[in-house]
């Protein structure tokens, strides 16, 4: 199942909070899977966060290197999107984007169950997994006519002829934020200031003492 139109993909992501709701944002306006998104680390974004480094994925807290080399790749995100994950960033310089109040990794099994489908469930809408967002975000991408090799070199896709190995537009970083520009994100995405951005963060020791004596 997908997300069939741009309101209810903006009902979505308006419909979490926080971190959940830059994480949904990050997911279906830019296509990287799951495992991928919660693998990123603070050094993974560009100072303008208008490019996202994949070199790891997570998969229930374990890092693991990408299964492919089409997987390492730079990801490029539009001014609206980038906005959004700045706000949500704040001012740390370290550790995960997206993590539980111990630092770690958020857990994907946890978020389908406990946030993703309980929306969907409010939207009235059939459970689906966070790999529709993905789909979504190809299908948008090549009704907008985005260059295929440019799609493939996003998505993490393996050449598919021997003409994209010749292919430099992935290298072209200007003409890469041009045409993601051009694209779009294929829904509203929410302004910053509508809602606070707050990321969870690990406790510090005292905190946890304090926690623990309540």
């Amino acid at each position: 199942m997908s997300f069939p139109t741009a309101r209810l993909r903006k009902a979505i992501v308006e419909n979490v909070f926080g971190q959940e709701r830059a994480l949904y944002a990050l997911l279906a306006g830019t296509g990287i899977r799951i495992g991928e998104a919660l693998g990123l680390e603070m050094k993974h974004l560009s100072a303008d966060c208008r490019t996202i480094t994949i070199e790891q994925s997570c998969w229930e807290g374990v890092i693991q290197a990408p299964k492919t080399k089409n997987a390492y790749r730079e990801v490029d995100i539009n001014c609206e999107l980038a906005k959004l994950l700045k706000s949500y960033i704040g001012t740390r310089q370290s550790g995960f984007l997206f993590a539980n109040k111990l630092g770690k990794p958020l857990s994907q099994t946890n978020l389908r169950r406990r946030s993703l489908h309980p929306v969907l469930k409010k939207l009235k809408v059939g459970k689906a997994g966070f790999h529709a967002m993905r789909r979504l975000r190809i299908t948008w991408l090549r009704k907008r006519r985005a260059p295929e090799d440019l799609i493939r070199f996003w998505i993490g896709q393996a050449e598919q002829s021997v003409t994209d190995g010749y292919s430099k537009l992935s290298g072209d970083v200007e003409f890469r934020k041009q045409v993601v520009e051009e694209v779009g994100t294929g829904f509203v995405v929410p302004a910053c200031e509508e809602r606070p951005m707050i990321p969870m963060r690990p406790k510090t020791w005292s905190e946890r003492r304090i926690a623990v004596a309540a």
